[in-house]
């Protein structure tokens, strides 16, 4: 009996002294609340250093791994003088134990919004504390053996009670019925809750309490980067669609994919509502004598990168002409396959050679590849390619000819279309050769390994004019 007693007790005390959160929600939104660990809270002069995370109601997919997840944490310092944030690290979690993915964050201060979720919680981190660390810390334990203590108090108590059977009332006896100690343990339970809490409460919202050791590594401080488009940690569990993907990177799959370039920012709105989108499938021309282009290129020194999206090169002066205008080489970069179609043929791949005239108008020279023999002028771009992304290489010597990766027969096609990436800028005089050039197997599987498909869908060509040369 006395060990029932025990057992029933210790499950109803509250133990705040052992299991003290960690977490304290700062915001409770419709499918998710925001939480902050006041223990990993780091200040140094106007910045704080802070963990911080979403719990989301639903689960949604991680486009990495595949995996579904519903916890996202983040530790982000925050700048309280200029409201700019630098998340380091972030955590993917299916829930509050299984992990799905971690990674650091190499990115830029950005600037906080008002009504984001980072917004949230730099007001709550950058709150001028009252108390040092170490006198808020104090405070807490001593509110948490003064709990401990009440709770100790109450247990030896009630046992006592316990080894003296109470008088059982007639009325009792005549349903068979013991006096139950709940009744008075629940009011005594409370008068011993009540006064300890309080000083914890007082320091909560304003105050980084500590409960346990448990600080988030600090970051050695970075030179300072041109802002990139990482985003927050935070903001990535926003609700509303087209918040969802504010500063989710465009990409060609998941939830950064094609069909949702105009929802990751207002700038790319044309990819969704633009009427002149590219590629398209390029069928049903008008034959015509279309005028020469005049290709103006010549040996240069290269810079290749892996940007992220595709291989892009940049090279000396180069520059074609076409009705009376002069367009100067901005760079070109590969697709595979081919963005564009030729009655509804798709290729291997493609190059676009950007450029660009000085009045800021664009135009695509497109040179389609396809398998076959290798090429020299891609190899050279394949031997040199960079090891990490965004890690320019530029070789000191090595020249490359644009005239070698020019098809023999100069004839295109010809119409007005877009950028093929976001901001889908419209406006863009697109020429796409008609003879494809030959690239090897092995050529191909080696952008393959890096960029298995990086072609946005065929757009709708709405009636435009295709010219085709005759």
């Amino acid at each position: 009996m006395r060990q029932l007693i025990i057992a029933s007790l210790l499950a109803a005390l509250p133990w705040a002294a052992s299991a003290a959160p960690t977490w304290q929600t700062i915001s409770s939104e419709p499918g998710k609340r925001i939480e902050i660990d006041r223990t990993s809270l780091k200040r140094e002069g106007n910045t704080v250093q802070a963990q911080g995370r979403v719990v989301l109601d639903k689960e949604l997919t991680d486009v990495k791994s595949g995996a579904p997840y519903r916890v996202i944490e983040a530790i982000t310092r925050y700048d309280c003088s200029t409201r700019n944030a630098n998340t380091i690290k972030r955590i993917y979690k299916r829930n509050e134990n299984e992990l799905v993915r971690e990674e650091e964050i190499n990115g830029s201060d950005l600037p906080v919004r008002t009504g984001t979720l980072d917004d949230k919680v730099l007001r709550e981190v950058c709150r001028p504390p009252k108390d040092s660390q170490a006198e808020i810390a104090q405070k807490a334990n001593e509110a948490a053996g003064q709990l401990k203590a009440a709770n100790d108090a109450l247990l030896k108590k009630e046992l006592a009670k316990a080894e003296k059977p109470a008088a059982i009332k007639a009325s009792d006896a005549e349903h068979g019925g013991i006096p139950s100690i709940k009744p008075n343990l629940k009011t005594q339970m409370e008068s011993a809750r009540a006064p300890a809490p309080t000083p914890v409460r007082e320091a909560a919202p304003s105050k980084p309490a500590t409960y346990l050791v448990h600080t988030a590594p600090t970051a050695a401080p970075k030179a300072k980067r041109p802002a990139r488009q990482e985003g927050y940690m935070l903001e990535l569990a926003q609700a509303e669609p087209a918040l969802q993907h504010a500063h989710i990177h465009w990409d060609y799959e998941g939830v950064g994919g094609p069909e949702n370039w105009a929802k990751l920012d207002a700038k790319n709105k044309v990819c969704g509502i633009g009427e002149r989108q590219s590629p398209i499938d390029i069928k049903d021309g008008i034959k015509v004598d279309l005028e020469p282009i005049k290709f103006t290129y010549r040996p240069s020194t290269f810079r290749i990168v892996d940007n992220g999206h595709t291989i892009q090169v940049e090279l000396g002066e180069n520059s074609i002409s076409l009705t009376g205008k002069t367009y100067e080489l901005v760079q070109f970069h590969f697709h595979r396959p081919s963005e564009e179609k030729v009655n509804g043929q798709r290729f291997d791949m493609v190059v676009h050679l950007v450029h660009k005239s000085d009045e800021g108008q664009l135009a695509v020279v497109a040179v389609l590849l396809e398998r076959g023999t290798e090429n020299p002028f891609i190899q050279t771009l394949w031997n040199n390619m960079p090891l990490e992304k965004n890690s320019p290489v530029s070789p000191p010597t090595t020249l490359v000819d644009l005239n070698t990766l020019l098809p023999t027969a100069r004839n295109y096609y010809t119409y007005m279309g877009s950028l093929t990436t976001p901001p889908c800028s419209e406006g863009v005089l697109w020429l796409v050769m008609k003879q494809p050039v030959q690239v090897s197997q092995d050529q191909i599987n080696i952008f393959s390994r890096l960029y298995r498909n990086n072609a946005r869908p065929i757009q709708p060509s709405s009636g435009r004019l295709i010219k085709e040369g005759r």
